[in-house]
């Protein structure tokens, strides 16, 4: 069956291309030096069906083009012009050799014809010797046509010039090493479609094609290109011909789509505009692809105005001069040449007929869709000039003895530069050209309705896109359509997704110390730097302002100076009782233990001065530690003097081996080498486990960091507190116990008034803590230390410096001892 099939078909087709050779009509061929091929859809099959045995089909049967004929007329009219230029291949001539390609899969009889020398087709020939009927051909229209008919010529690397199939896989230099195009490919105008999207501010959107290569390579390269722009793809649909397109449109009115983008061929995009007026969709914007941007019926369609504005996008439209004239030349040859001939030709070629060519006037022709008009002018230009190279011609003449190859076009082509009505052309390394796209606007308030550019899109000599709104009178009162899936987010209010679309979400609000990023990411309140702050609702961070108690601020000098003259006054009673240390008031105040409770005050005050200034570790070491450890000393000293008075006055005479033990062995100073000893110890587990360190306060203020030192581990400093409360309340005890001692040793009043002014400082500086939050909480614990030691300065040692400056007579032995005597006879 299959070979009686192939028997049948090779007869048809043979008679088809080669009994009838001479009485091709002169639309279809030209003789010339040098034969071009071109394919063109004068007749569209609408419904193809799939057949079970080979067929060479006839176009004439089917509807015919208008677009395909004019399509034809603009190559004829280009090998005409060049043929007539004295500049471009002078003294050659180009012919060609035309046939009608009205369907994907059912036309390569004449790819065939075009590839094969002398009837025959010798696909392993060498390309140095084989010579193909044509150096190079144009078409056909579509990317599915393109890619069925490409594997045949580029297989040989004749130049596949295209003018109308923009699938980006034709790009692909691997699989088809010789073509090359002169309209933008699919890439190319999806970036066109992405940048108009954006330009408005729209991320829901639709796209709707039809099933072939040209709408789902659109679609692949749609998905692949607003991965990142936030544009959501809300509803895709590829349509065939049983296609329900009310139920489509439903949808998309359900969604809420207002943008809708028909990236289709003219067929399946006049359907869905027809569905549209039909199914009373209103108020949409439709982006259309070049294959209908610029349809010349479907403006005219009533209702049109109702479905909303319709966007399209084509490459620049740039006037053929002298395509007109052309044109009304052509036709007037053709109705004298009809009028003359009583009897028409019945001997026609395959698919290089058209009956209703001759009925059609000028201004059908003229008028029709010149969407590709230039692309097609654009493929014989640039076939003449990489002949004209290879031919090495000059201003007059060309070198005859060269044999031009369709390889030799192909290596000229990829190097080309030339202008063209004003238009750079040059291919990049994927045969592509430059781009130089248009925005155009559906008027269909006038009649007859009118494209009117809007906007451009050129990548020559650099990218430029530019859209202008004055001219766009949208259907939405003049404001752009809104086509978003949710409102935009206030500012300061950061996107929290909301179903499956990055572009649906729900807007939260940044907290404190927070902001949003929209360009780096939108969907995060993202927290501000340690030195940074921001209100609620913010957009950027602002650099706190880093505050510390500095030296030369009035409030430091104060403290400082008193420190100073703390430091002045203990040492001078330092010396004073130096100088006296022979006598009962300063052997009272302790003798030679009251030098070291000096000293220990004197540290503790320099301890003062490292409040102030930036903090550091060693400051925060040095104001902590150092006044904890010498006070506490000090402390140690006061509770021991304190015991010894009770031990001699109380002790010694009801317990008087006790007593001798305390001053065999120096009891004293056992006492306070030990408690200095723990306390050291503990001092420096405080500072091991935890160091005081520098810390920033930033949760405070909020445009504020507050320097300040931080007191280190709660166990250890717990520690070094119970040690200095501990030895305060054993002072406290051994001064009331010693209340009623001799005037001259009673120290109850004096220690007793300066602890109490020394917890009461305390106790001020931990409420004023937890209440004051700022940087002079350091000022506070500075003059928290200074009222500690100044209240047992003037309790203690001033008390005692006054007798021995100002009342001589009460240091003396003497006097000590009536005060003793007079004790014991109150106690007998």
């Amino acid at each position: 069956m299959h070979l009686s099939s192939i028997c049948s078909f090779l007869p048809a087709f043979i008679n088809c291309f080669f009994f009838n050779v001479f009485c091709l009509e002169s639309d279809f061929s030209l003789k010339g030096d040098y034969l071009l091929g071109g394919l063109f859809a004068l007749h569209e099959i609408q419904h193809a069906t799939p057949l079970s045995s080979p067929e060479a089909i006839q176009c004439s049967r089917y509807t015919f083009s208008k677009s395909g004929y004019q399509m034809l007329q603009v190559m004829r009219f280009a090998v005409e012009e060049i043929n007539n230029s004295t500049t471009l291949l002078p003294n050659v001539s180009l012919g060609y050799e035309i046939f009608d390609h009205c369907t994907d899969s059912k036309n390569f009889h004449s790819v065939f014809s075009f590839i094969s020398n002398n009837g025959s087709i010798k696909p392993k020939e060498k390309l140095n010797n084989y010579q193909p009927k044509v150096i190079a051909l144009t078409g056909p229209y579509g990317s599915t046509s393109t890619i069925a008919i490409a594997p045949l010529i580029t297989m040989d690397v004749i130049p596949l010039v295209n003018y109308g199939a923009s699938s980006y896989a034709l790009s692909n230099k691997r699989m088809y090493p010789s073509f090359i195009r002169t309209i933008p490919s699919n890439k190319d105008l999806i970036e066109m479609i992405i940048h108009i999207i954006r330009w408005f501010g729209w991320n829901w959107v639709a796209f709707l094609g039809s099933q072939d290569d040209y709408s789902s390579d659109g679609l692949k390269l749609f998905k692949k290109y607003i991965s990142n722009t936030g544009i959501c793809l809300a509803y895709q649909e590829a349509f065939n011909q049983r296609a329900n397109y009310s139920l489509t449109l439903k949808k998309m009115d359900m969604l809420k789509i207002n943008v809708i983008v028909v990236f289709a061929v003219p067929q399946y995009a006049s359907k869905i505009i027809k569905a549209a007026i039909a199914n009373n969709i209103r108020d949409k914007v439709w982006i259309a692809s070049e294959t209908w941007a610029m349809n010349q019926q479907l403006p005219r369609e009533p209702g049109i105005g109702k479905i909303g504005t319709v966007i399209g996008i084509t490459e620049r439209l740039l006037t053929l001069p002298g395509f007109d004239e052309f044109i009304y030349k052509h036709r007037r040859t053709i109705k004298a040449y009809s009028a003359d001939s009583d009897i028409q030709s019945e001997s026609k070629t395959c698919n290089q007929d058209c009956d209703y060519c001759t009925s059609l006037n000028a201004e059908e022709i003229i008028h029709e869709n010149p969407t590709f008009s230039f692309a097609i002018y654009a493929t014989i230009y640039t076939i003449a000039h990489a002949l004209h190279n290879v031919l090495q011609c000059d201003m007059n003449e060309y070198h005859k003895n060269v044999t031009v190859k369709p390889y030799m076009l192909l290596e000229q082509m990829k190097k080309l530069e030339f202008q063209l009505n004003g238009r750079q052309m040059t291919y990049d390394d994927n045969g592509d050209p430059t781009i130089s796209f248009a925005v155009t606007l559906w008027n269909i308030e006038t009649n007859p309705p009118r494209f009117e550019m809007v906007g451009t899109y050129d990548t020559y000599p650099e990218i430029t896109f530019t859209i202008n709104n004055s001219r766009l009178p949208w259907h939405n009162n003049g404001s752009v359509p809104f086509s978003n899936c949710s409102v935009e987010c206030k500012e300061g209010f950061s996107r929290e997704p909301n179903g499956y679309h990055s572009c649906c979400f729900l807007c939260t609000k940044c907290r404190r110390n927070s902001y949003v990023n929209y360009s780096w990411d939108p969907y995060t309140c993202s927290p501000c730097a340690e030195s940074e702050w921001s209100d609620e609702g913010s957009t950027t961070c602002k650099n706190r302002s880093v505050v510390y108690l500095e030296v030369t601020e009035i409030l430091s000098i104060i403290v400082m100076a008193s420190a100073t003259c703390l430091i002045i006054l203990l040492i001078a009673i330092f010396c004073l009782f130096a100088h006296n240390y022979n006598t009962p008031v300063v052997k009272s105040a302790g003798g030679s233990m009251c030098f070291l409770m000096l000293a220990c005050l004197i540290m503790s005050t320099i301890s003062v001065f490292f409040f102030f200034g930036k903090p550091s570790s060693v400051y925060c070491i040095l104001r902590n530690v150092a006044f904890a450890f010498f006070f506490t000393i000090f402390l140690s000293c006061m509770a021991v003097r304190s015991f010894q008075i009770v031990c001699i006055f109380k002790i010694a005479a009801k317990f008087p081996n006790i007593h001798s033990i305390w001053v065999k062995h120096n009891g004293q100073w056992l006492f306070v080498g030990f408690f200095s000893v723990i306390h050291l110890i503990s001092c420096i587990l405080w500072m091991t486990v935890s160091t005081p360190k520098p810390s920033r306060d930033s949760s405070t203020f909020k445009d504020l960091t507050i320097l300040s030192c931080e007191m280190g581990n709660t166990a250890t400093v717990s520690v070094v507190v119970f040690i200095v409360w501990f030895l305060g309340f054993l002072c406290l005890l051994f001064s009331y116990m010693g209340r009623d001692l001799p005037k001259n040793y009673n120290e109850a009043k004096s220690i007793t008034f300066s602890l109490i002014l020394y917890n009461v400082s305390w106790i001020v500086y931990f409420t004023v803590y937890l209440i004051l939050k700022s940087k002079y909480i350091q000022l506070v614990n500075a003059m928290t230390q200074l009222s500690s030691i100044y209240g047992i300065l003037f309790s203690y040692f001033i008390p005692k410096s006054y007798i021995i400056i100002f009342q001589p007579q009460k240091n003396t032995a003497a006097y000590f001892q009536t005060s003793i005597q007079n004790y014991t006879i109150s106690r007998t």
